[in-house]
């Protein structure tokens, strides 16, 4: 019964979560001409979900927040004129790109020193690098294998346009740091801090 208990919290948890990321994600701060946007700390209901339960609940809720995300983006499919791009779009800036947030799971118990204070700092700041960083090389290989010949096609004439100055792979990683960067680093503000908070209160409620 415990057991069963204690499932059902986590999974009210999630869904908690993921309604909540899912309303910051609409708080955007910054939106970038051709898809993506820095927004107000998103990402971050989905990294504590990982730290706190691990990988299962974390790519489980991750997936959950990536399907609302494509549902929510519909309209940019819209752009891409093969069905092969709109596959490769709906995995590559979405489905995978969310779903990977749960990676932060793999390093809630990390042993990195031993100072627990300065161990729980860092085991949170390289799980949410690793696991934003995967969400960006996601970013990077859609921008490069689908929108970059798409977006050149509607600046053909244009020198100083940003696609027209570099090839697709430094044109993606350029264009998606534009709004992924700062996104990385309000949650990486905003994560250890959140997560240190939770875990005061488990303690007080045991």
């Amino acid at each position: 019964m415990k057991t069963k208990n204690s499932k059902t919290r986590i999974l009210i948890e999630c869904a908690m979560m993921v309604a909540l990321s899912t309303v910051l994600g609409m708080m955007v701060v910054y939106e970038a001409p051709y898809g993506g946007s820095v927004t107000l700390f998103s990402l971050v209901p989905m990294l504590l979900i990982a730290f706190r339960h691990g990988t299962k609940w974390g790519f489980a809720a991750s997936f959950v927040y990536s399907v609302i995300n494509l549902i929510l983006g519909l309209k940019n499919l819209a752009y891409i004129p093969t069905p092969e791009g709109i596959i490769a779009c709906i995995f590559l800036d979405y489905i995978v790109a969310f779903t990977l947030i749960g990676t932060a799971g793999l390093f809630k118990n990390m042993r990195i020193v031993k100072n627990d204070n300065l161990n729980f700092v860092l085991n949170t700041t390289i799980g949410t690098l690793v696991a934003t960083g995967l969400r960006f090389v996601c970013h990077v290989v859609s921008g490069a294998v689908i929108w970059y010949s798409l977006t050149k096609l509607w600046y053909p004439d244009d020198p100083t346009h940003i696609v027209n100055q570099y090839g697709p792979w430094l044109y993606s990683v350029i264009y998606n740091l534009t709004f992924t960067g700062p996104e990385v680093v309000l949650t990486l503000l905003a994560t250890p801090v959140l997560r240190k908070l939770l875990d005061i209160v488990d303690r007080r409620r045991r």
